[in-house]
Formats: C-alpha cells, sequence, structure tokens
C-alpha cells in the first residue's frame, strides 16, 4: 500500500504546483497586457482634427461588456446611444473638431436609436461643421443615417439598397404536422391581433395580422422617406418610385436619382476632406477614431459623486420573464430590487423608466407594474420608450406619470395568450416511446406529453381571459381618460406606432429620454442644470473583461449570410418567452415580431 500512497500524494503535490504556475503565468500576463496598456498615451484633439465615424461595434439601450462567441472574438463591447449621442455633442462644442466623416457600412442599432443619432448628426451639422458619407456599399438603414450629411459619396461600382421596408414570418404549422407535435393555443377573448401564436397555428399571416403590419411597415417608411427627402430634396412620390422601380441598385443610379452627390474611390476622399479645411504649409490634418473619441469623453462624463444622485434611470431591457437580469432578458427581481433601491433613497426625488420591450410573463409584467406603483406613491415615475414597448412592456409602463415614446416606437399589443405544446404523440409515432399514469384526481396530469381535453381548455381559456382583463384595468386606471371598455376597443393584441398611440391616448408625448429625464425633473422641481443620474440596476464591472476589451482584438464583422440569419431566427423563436416551458411564466403577453432596419 505504501507505494500506491506515495504516488497519489505526489500526484496531488504535483497537481497543486501546476496549478500554481498557471495562476503565476496567467497573472504575469495579465499584468503586462495591464502597464502596456496603462503606458498608452492619452488620445489629444488637435486643431484641424475632423472624426472617423466608423459605427462598427454594437449600439444598445445601455452599454457594457458581454463574453464573446469565441476565441477570435472573446469580448464584445456595446456602447450606449447616450454616450454616442454625448460624444457627438462634444465634438460639436469642440473647437478643434471640424467635421465628421460617416462610414457605417456595419451598422447595429435598433429602429428608434437610428432616428435618435440621425436627429443629433442634423444637430451638429447645424452648427456649421461639416459631414460627408463615404461607403461602399450602403443599406437602408446606413444611408438613412447617411442622408443627413452635406455630400454623400459612392464608390463607383458600390450599391445602395433603396427598395422599401419589409418584414418576414416563419411558420411552424406545417413542420407541428409532419413530426406529430401538438401545441393548444388559447388567446385572450378577442384579442384576434395577438399574432405571436400564428406560427403554431396557420401557413401564413392572418388578415389581422397582415394589416397592422402594413399600417406599422407603411409609417415608418413614410417617415423614413420624410427624413431623406428633406435632406436630398427628393419628393415622397420620387422616392417610391425609386424603390418601386429598383433605380439605385448601383452607383450610376443612385446618382442620377440624386441619392447620391458623387461616385468616388476612397482614396480620392482625402481631397475633398482637404478642401474643408484652410491648412498653412506646416500644418496637416487630424483624424480621430470615433470608438476612442466616444471613451475619451465618456471616461471624462461620469458623473460628480460629490453630489449626490437625484434622478434613478432604469433600464428595463428584453424579454420578460420571472428571475434575474440575463442577456436579452429583463428578469422581474432585478428590475423590483432597481425600483425598490430608486424608491427607499431619499436623494432620489424622479424615476425614469427607459423601456425597451416586447414583452413577456404575464406574472413578471405585473410584479413589475406592482412596485411602480408603489414608488409612485413617493416620488414621480415616467417612462420613456424605445423601439418597442409592447405587450408586457406596455403593462409595466402604463401606470406612469406620463409616458415618452420615440418617434418610430412600436407599443401597444394588449392582449394575453399561452402556448401548451405536447410532445406525446411525436415521441410516441417517431421514436415508439407511451406514457401512461396514475391520478389521484382527473386533470393532475397536465403534462408535456398529453394534451388537453375540452374542460382543461376551458380552464386556460377563463385563466387567460381573467389576466387580459387584469391588463385592460391597469391601463384604464393607468390612462385615466380612457374608460375599460375603449382600452378593449384599441387593444385586441393590436400593435400600434407612436403616432397612433398618441391619437389613442396610450402616451402622452413623442420626446427622447431626455426628454423624459427632464419632465421628471420638472415633476421633482429639480433644474435640468443640476440633474444628477444614478444608472439602475447597478452593472457589476468585469476587471478581465474589461483588460480584453481594451486591447481591440475582435476580428469578425457584423455581416450575416442568408443561412446565418435564419439559424439566428429559429434560436430566437424557440428561447423567446412565448416558447419558455417555465410553471410560473405560461401566461404571456408578448409581440410576435420585432422590426430592424438593416
Amino acid at each position: 500500500m505504501r507505494p500506491f500512497w506515495r504516488s497519489f500524494w505526489a500526484s496531488i503535490l504535483a497537481y497543486i504546483v501546476l496549478s500554481v504556475l498557471i495562476i503565476v503565468f496567467i497573472n504575469v500576463i495579465v499584468f503586462s497586457i495591464g502597464s502596456s496598456l496603462n503606458t498608452k498615451k492619452p488620445l489629444v484633439i488637435k486643431k484641424n482634427s475632423y472624426l472617423e465615424m466608423k459605427l462598427d461595434f454594437s449600439i444598445k439601450e445601455r452599454g457594457g461588456l458581454v463574453p464573446g462567441i469565441d476565441m477570435l472574438n472573446p469580448v464584445i463591447k456595446n456602447y450606449s446611444i447616450n454616450d454616442v449621442v454625448y460624444a457627438i455633442e462634444k465634438a460639436k462644442n469642440d473647437v478643434n473638431i471640424k467635421g465628421i466623416i460617416l462610414k457605417l457600412e456595419n451598422l447595429s442599432i435598433d429602429l428608434s436609436n437610428i432616428h435618435v443619432l440621425r436627429n443629433k448628426l442634423n444637430d451638429f451639422k447645424k452648427s456649421g461643421k461639416f459631414i460627408i458619407s463615404y461607403a461602399e456599399y450602403y443599406s437602408l438603414g446606413s444611408y438613412y443615417i447617411s442622408s443627413v450629411a452635406d455630400q454623400v459619396y459612392l464608390y463607383p461600382e458600390g450599391m445602395l439598397d433603396y427598395r422599401g421596408l419589409r418584414t418576414e414570418l416563419m411558420f411552424f404549422k406545417g413542420a407541428i404536422e409532419k413530426y406529430g407535435l401538438d401545441v393548444q393555443i388559447i388567446r385572450g377573448s378577442g384579442n384576434d391581433f395577438k399574432s405571436a401564436v400564428e406560427p403554431f397555428m396557420y401557413n401564413k399571416m392572418s388578415d389581422e395580422n397582415r394589416f397592422q403590419l402594413k399600417s406599422i411597415l407603411t409609417t415608418l417608411w413614410n417617415n423614413m422617406n420624410q427624413d431623406i427627402g428633406g435632406s436630398r430634396k427628393i419628393t415622397n412620390n420620387n422616392l417610391n418610385q425609386i424603390a418601386d422601380s429598383v433605380l439605385a441598385y448601383n452607383a450610376s443610379g443612385s446618382l442620377n436619382q440624386n441619392l447620391i452627390d458623387a461616385t468616388l474611390y476612397e482614396d480620392e476622399l482625402d481631397s475633398i476632406v482637404n478642401s474643408k479645411f484652410s491648412l498653412n504649409e506646416n500644418e496637416k490634418l487630424n483624424k480621430i477614431p470615433f470608438k476612442k473619441y466616444i471613451k475619451k469623453q465618456t471616461s471624462k462624463k461620469k458623473f460628480n459623486f460629490s453630489k449626490k444622485s437625484n434622478i434613478a434611470l432604469i433600464y428595463a431591457v428584453g424579454e420578460i420573464r420571472s428571475g434575474k437580469n440575463q442577456e436579452g432578458v429583463m428578469g422581474s427581481e432585478t428590475i423590483v430590487k432597481a425600483i425598490n433601491k430608486a424608491k427607499n433613497d431619499s436623494s432620489i426625488k424622479a424615476i425614469v423608466l427607459r423601456v425597451n420591450s416586447p414583452g413577456g410573463s404575464a406574472l413578471a409584467s405585473d410584479v413589475i407594474w406592482r412596485s411602480l406603483e408603489l414608488a409612485k406613491k413617493d416620488k414621480p415615475v415616467v417612462v420613456s420608450m424605445g423601439s418597442v414597448a409592447a405587450s408586457g412592456g406596455y403593462y409595466i409602463s402604463c401606470g406612469a406619470d406620463r409616458i415618452f415614446a420615440s418617434a418610430n416606437t412600436i407599443t401597444g399589443s394588449i392582449g394575453v395568450f399561452g402556448v401548451v405544446p405536447s410532445v406525446g404523440r411525436m415521441l410516441n409515432e417517431n421514436i415508439g416511446l407511451s406514457f401512461d399514469r396514475v391520478e389521484t384526481n382527473p386533470h393532475a396530469s397536465m403534462s408535456l406529453f398529453n394534451t388537453l381535453d375540452p374542460f382543461e381548455l376551458e380552464v386556460y381559456q377563463k385563466a387567460i381571459d381573467e389576466i387580459y382583463d387584469t391588463f385592460l384595468t391597469r391601463v384604464s386606471d393607468g390612462r385615466s381618460e380612457l374608460s375599460k371598455e375603449e382600452v378593449h376597443e384599441i387593444a385586441k393584441g393590436r400593435v400600434w406606432t407612436s403616432d397612433k398611440a398618441l391619437e389613442n391616448k396610450l402616451i402622452d408625448e413623442i420626446g427622447t429620454v431626455k426628454d423624459a429625464i427632464n419632465y421628471a425633473a420638472k415633476l421633482a422641481d429639480i433644474n435640468n442644470e443640476n440633474i444628477r443620474i444614478m444608472e439602475l440596476p447597478k452593472v457589476e464591472s468585469d476587471p478581465f473583461l474589461e483588460l480584453i476589451s481594451e486591447l481591440d482584438i475582435n476580428v469578425s464583422t457584423t455581416n450575416k449570410n442568408e443561412l446565418s440569419t435564419l439559424i439566428t431566427t429559429l434560436n430566437k423563436q424557440f428561447n423567446s418567452s412565448p416558447f419558455q416551458i417555465n410553471s410560473k411564466d405560461k401566461y404571456q403577453s408578448f409581440m410576435p415580431f420585432e422590426f430592424s432596419i438593416k
């Protein structure tokens, strides 16, 4: 036995020594990297500078770091739209910065923030500074932003995608029937527009869903054309003709239709930029990468902690579920904790809830709603809606003292549904598995392996109708000008654009998050110049991720082919709230689709 124990303890000792050596090695590497980063010279904005704005990074409601998808992309850094806008504002007032060069070929930004960004660039241009745009390819989204520029240039063999807006939904009914999967659908009574469940019911859109989608897309398209036409001096009719006949598919067509000012190669851009400056022989231009400029400005932006924050800005972003926040998920536990922190902090005088959510769990939505109602008794609560605040996203918003929506917000979708899948028949027909059960009561076996009988379906329908009735009551109580019956008439699961939501009294005003913060300050009797923001929920920084992000070693681009897009869509469909099997979150108030402009 002695040789065994000698070998055993020797192995343990070797393992400990090896582990220590690995830890020391990693720390040496991290220390070395950190030291090299600390020796970087700070960015200095010299005379005759301009910003090169490549938005080749993700712009979200809130910035932060998340682990990457592979070794080549170990960390993904998201920048907040507030940081981007703040940097443009600082550049506008910086006497050393004379203009901006836009290069927006890889754009990752949502619907409302694309409008915010364009408006901020337009404001920058009004200061008298130049904006020039250049690309080898303009997507509709990148062109929408770039059209604000003084001059828009395109590579001679480049392309401009100006064909209109579309949305495409995927339907699973055929696959469900083919593989023997049973899915039972229960919608709130009268929720004809609640179309999140249609992929399981039909092979194509219902008339109601097609109608509402057409209405939304038309409104968004007209808004885009109005902005583009105003900048490029092109009528709405002409823009529609360009899209209808695909007249701008290449550079020459884009030039003929006045969508661009000229075609040129990138090496020819320098002379155009030089013409914007009056330089002496010993002077030179200074190109400032926009990403570095954001980092410089946001590092100086940190709030003066000698003064306490007086307004809480709470980010309610993602699908709503019970539990804690995750990437892309708004957890009711996390949001309630943030609301209570703001409510119980005597220095916080008002709360602004920034909502960007398609909804999700009806129960989790009500839990968040309740915490906001309690907070509202102590201090003003104002809601600012991002790209989407629908279904559960509207549920948590409806009780606010005032609701602001952006120009392109999608909201409403007041309705409830349940999806009850059953895999018993599929497993039996395809694999040969069968199930038997013993139960003390007739309906104890409402499980994943058997379908609901008529009585059980009736119980589900009753539960969903009760939740829908509660939803209507919450909205009617929060929107005091609307009776419960009036809410039902504009509800039924229907989705609205912000202008229609304003007409229907679902919101109070169209404006930005800054407008909402200023209004909250007014309610709390705070002067605008004295506003101090506390952002919640608190995000714990990861020093290692911060260190890796400084290396800028991400190598992939945002370009995706059709296959990768399909795989992403499938994964998103089956991992989104309506299809999660969770006893707490079985009833859903969820918007079935998303809008993005690429």
